[in-house]
């Protein structure tokens, strides 16, 4: 009777440690799922992060972004012709009407068509094939080490998968792109065509998580058959930015909330003043570089208290430097634990003067004789 009483005990000890467990976890129904913090580069909370999935038209935020950075540098006029048709969702071009580029970037984002995908696709590489060779060749400098793109709309393809810790990464990286940000954070836009010249159309954005959550600042939707709904989001609150990530995911607009929600409230971004804003070079064009320490922010847990902040930076430098260089970090401790760190890096990049150089090096080397 003692023995039985002993195991139901450490029966019923298991039990309520296990649903203690599962209370402060976030019920999240998607097959995979990531909530990522760009700020300091880090998952938060995450589930099958690296399983590869179908992702929909989510893909449509990688061919927006080489869109827009094609559209930087030359905005053409395209002709909409019959082989950029394509099937599901659409901005509803016509063969032969004219927009931009940009504003195939609007059509994808607001409507998410597969028609501005396959238009932008044809124009910039001359086919869908080639222009996935672009999508992969900058997923590979994005750092999404388990994606492979094979279409620029993101219909179905068995060959078409990314994951959500890779998703992350990419809507992390296009939402540095200014023309990006902005378009994927408005509710709706408006296209003029260049021809029929009188003609204009407003699209909503199919992004109801920008109405339904007042800290969402962007995202882009998707679903096919295969892959269920997907859903790729970005908040920001109090200066601390967070994406979220969910494939396969029938509960998506309530899953981001509560994802959110939960990052929200686990941890804050600060501020950091590292009082250094320019390192010394030696051998260099130049006697110093300028650092990148205007805004650099850390991220800590919410409750964390007595926070302090060590920089670390070298006493000088030696030429040649590039740009955007790390060259020390800013570390924050409380009770002696690391709760983050952050880069600094160099704000431009330095020559190497090579009589500075020699000169240098003659010297170091006549010290070094005389030691």
């Amino acid at each position: 009777m003692k023995k039985l009483f002993s195991l139901l005990l450490s029966w019923l000890i298991c039990v309520l440690s296990t649903l203690s467990v599962h209370a402060e976890e976030v019920p999240v129904s998607a097959a995979a799922y990531v909530l990522y913090c760009p700020d300091n580069g880090k998952i938060l909370l995450s589930e099958n992060a690296d399983q590869q999935l179908p992702m929909a038209s989510t893909t449509k935020i990688m061919t927006t972004l080489l869109t827009l950075e094609e559209a930087a540098v030359d905005n053409r006029v395209v002709e909409f012709t019959d082989e950029m048709a394509a099937e599901g969702s659409s901005m509803y071009l016509k063969k032969g009407e004219k927009v931009t580029l940009y504003d195939l970037a609007v059509g994808m984002m607001m409507q998410s068509g597969n028609d501005a995908a396959n238009a932008a696709a044809i124009t910039i590489a001359g086919s869908a094939q080639a222009f996935a060779d672009l999508m992969n060749e900058k997923a590979a400098v994005i750092g999404m080490k388990h994606t492979r793109f094979v279409t620029p709309s993101g219909l179905d393809d068995q060959q078409h998968y990314s994951t959500a810790y890779d998703m992350a990464l990419l809507m992390a990286y296009a939402m540095q792109n200014e023309d990006f940000a902005f378009i994927t954070s408005q509710t709706s836009m408006e296209v003029r065509f260049i021809y029929p010249a009188d003609k204009f159309i407003t699209y909503p954005n199919h992004n109801k998580l920008l109405r339904m959550y007042k800290d969402c600042i962007g995202g882009k939707t998707g679903f096919t058959d295969q892959a269920g709904r997907c859903l790729v989001t970005a908040a920001r609150r109090d200066d601390l930015t967070l994406i979220a990530v969910t494939l396969n995911d029938r509960s998506d607009w309530g899953d981001h909330t509560e994802l959110y929600e939960e990052g929200f409230s686990r941890y804050k971004a600060m501020t950091v003043d590292t009082d250094r804003d320019s390192i010394g070079v030696v051998g260099g064009e130049a006697d110093s570089v300028s650092l990148n320490t205007e805004e650099i922010r850390v991220v800590v847990p919410a409750d964390a208290e007595d926070v302090s902040t060590q920089v670390y930076l070298p006493v000088f430098l030696y030429a040649p430097i590039a740009e955007d260089t790390c060259v020390g970090k800013v570390v924050c401790t409380a009770d002696g634990e690391v709760l983050s760190q952050a880069p600094i890096k160099t704000a431009q990049a330095v020559d190497q003067d090579h009589q500075k150089r020699s000169l240098f090096t003659y010297i170091k080397d006549l010290l070094y004789w005389h030691s």
